[in-house]
Protein backbone atom coordinates (compact mmCIF):
# COMPACT_ATOMS: atom_id res chain seq x y z
CA UNK A 1 0.00 0.00 0.00
CA UNK A 2 1.39 3.62 -0.59
CA UNK A 3 2.45 5.89 2.12
CA UNK A 4 -0.27 8.40 3.44
CA UNK A 5 -0.50 11.82 5.47
CA UNK A 6 -3.39 13.20 6.97
CA UNK A 7 -3.15 16.38 8.81
CA UNK A 8 -5.52 15.36 11.58
CA UNK A 9 -7.50 16.64 14.83
CA UNK A 10 -7.91 13.88 16.95
CA UNK A 11 -10.42 15.91 18.71
CA UNK A 12 -12.66 15.60 15.64
CA UNK A 13 -15.00 13.31 14.14
CA UNK A 14 -14.79 13.47 10.69
CA UNK A 15 -11.08 13.68 11.17
CA UNK A 16 -10.94 9.91 13.69
CA UNK A 17 -13.74 8.61 10.95
CA UNK A 18 -11.19 9.70 7.88
CA UNK A 19 -8.18 8.10 9.95
CA UNK A 20 -10.22 4.99 10.72
CA UNK A 21 -10.69 4.34 6.90
CA UNK A 22 -7.15 5.02 5.37
CA UNK A 23 -6.12 2.12 8.52
CA UNK A 24 -8.92 -0.02 7.98
CA UNK A 25 -7.49 0.36 4.19
CA UNK A 26 -4.35 -0.84 5.12
CA UNK A 27 -2.78 2.15 4.12
CA UNK A 28 0.65 3.48 5.67
CA UNK A 29 -0.40 6.54 7.22
CA UNK A 30 1.59 9.33 8.95
CA UNK A 31 -0.27 11.50 11.01
CA UNK A 32 0.21 15.00 11.64
CA UNK A 33 -1.85 16.51 14.59
CA UNK A 34 -1.17 20.32 12.82
CA UNK A 35 -2.63 21.86 16.25
CA UNK A 36 0.55 20.59 17.78
CA UNK A 37 2.74 21.26 14.63
CA UNK A 38 1.33 23.83 12.03
CA UNK A 39 2.39 24.27 9.19
CA UNK A 40 4.55 27.11 7.75
CA UNK A 41 3.95 28.34 4.58
CA UNK A 42 5.50 26.18 1.95
CA UNK A 43 3.94 23.20 3.31
CA UNK A 44 0.76 25.02 3.00
CA UNK A 45 0.96 25.94 -0.33
CA UNK A 46 1.93 22.52 -1.17
CA UNK A 47 -1.11 21.36 0.26
CA UNK A 48 -2.88 23.89 -1.77
CA UNK A 49 -1.27 22.80 -4.89
CA UNK A 50 -2.36 19.32 -3.96
CA UNK A 51 -5.78 20.23 -3.35
CA UNK A 52 -5.94 22.40 -6.53
CA UNK A 53 -8.00 24.92 -4.10
CA UNK A 54 -7.70 28.48 -2.81
CA UNK A 55 -6.80 29.11 0.92
CA UNK A 56 -10.26 30.52 1.34
CA UNK A 57 -11.45 26.95 0.08
CA UNK A 58 -9.37 25.64 2.84
CA UNK A 59 -10.99 28.05 6.11
CA UNK A 60 -12.98 26.81 8.60
CA UNK A 61 -15.39 29.94 8.23
CA UNK A 62 -17.29 29.16 11.56
CA UNK A 63 -14.26 29.40 13.14
CA UNK A 64 -14.39 32.05 16.11
CA UNK A 65 -10.83 33.20 14.50
CA UNK A 66 -11.99 34.09 10.68
CA UNK A 67 -14.80 36.73 12.31
CA UNK A 68 -12.30 38.26 15.01
CA UNK A 69 -9.29 38.77 12.37
CA UNK A 70 -12.22 39.56 9.81
CA UNK A 71 -11.65 36.93 6.77
CA UNK A 72 -14.16 37.01 4.02
CA UNK A 73 -13.86 35.34 0.63
CA UNK A 74 -12.93 39.14 -0.34
CA UNK A 75 -9.80 38.66 1.76
CA UNK A 76 -6.46 38.14 -0.20
CA UNK A 77 -5.09 34.93 -0.67
CA UNK A 78 -1.57 36.42 1.31
CA UNK A 79 -3.86 37.20 4.40
CA UNK A 80 -5.63 33.60 4.55
CA UNK A 81 -2.43 31.86 4.12
CA UNK A 82 -1.27 34.12 7.06
CA UNK A 83 -3.94 33.30 9.04
CA UNK A 84 -4.18 29.82 8.73
CA UNK A 85 -0.10 29.60 9.31
CA UNK A 86 -1.24 31.58 12.95
CA UNK A 87 -4.55 30.20 13.38
CA UNK A 88 -4.18 26.24 12.50
CA UNK A 89 -7.66 25.59 14.10
CA UNK A 90 -8.73 27.63 10.84
CA UNK A 91 -7.93 24.88 8.04
CA UNK A 92 -10.00 22.43 7.39
CA UNK A 93 -9.96 18.88 8.77
CA UNK A 94 -8.82 16.43 7.88
CA UNK A 95 -6.73 16.75 4.87
CA UNK A 96 -4.94 13.33 3.43
CA UNK A 97 -2.36 13.12 1.18
CA UNK A 98 -0.84 10.53 -1.16
CA UNK A 99 1.98 11.72 -3.93
CA UNK A 100 1.10 14.66 -5.47
CA UNK A 101 -2.36 14.40 -4.50
CA UNK A 102 -5.10 15.19 -1.68
CA UNK A 103 -8.68 15.73 -0.39
CA UNK A 104 -10.19 17.00 2.32
CA UNK A 105 -12.06 13.82 4.51
CA UNK A 106 -15.44 15.58 4.41
CA UNK A 107 -16.96 13.28 3.85
CA UNK A 108 -14.59 10.66 5.47
CA UNK A 109 -15.27 8.75 2.38
CA UNK A 110 -13.19 11.18 0.32
CA UNK A 111 -10.10 9.72 0.99
CA UNK A 112 -11.06 6.08 -0.88
CA UNK A 113 -10.20 8.41 -4.24
CA UNK A 114 -6.39 7.97 -3.02
CA UNK A 115 -6.81 4.69 -2.59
Amino acid sequence: MKKFVIYHNPRCSKSRQTKQLCEEAGAELEVVEYLKTPLDQSELQGLLDKLGLKPHEVIRTKEEAYSQLQLSPDSSEEELIAAIIKYPILLERPIVVQGKQAVIGRPPENVKELF
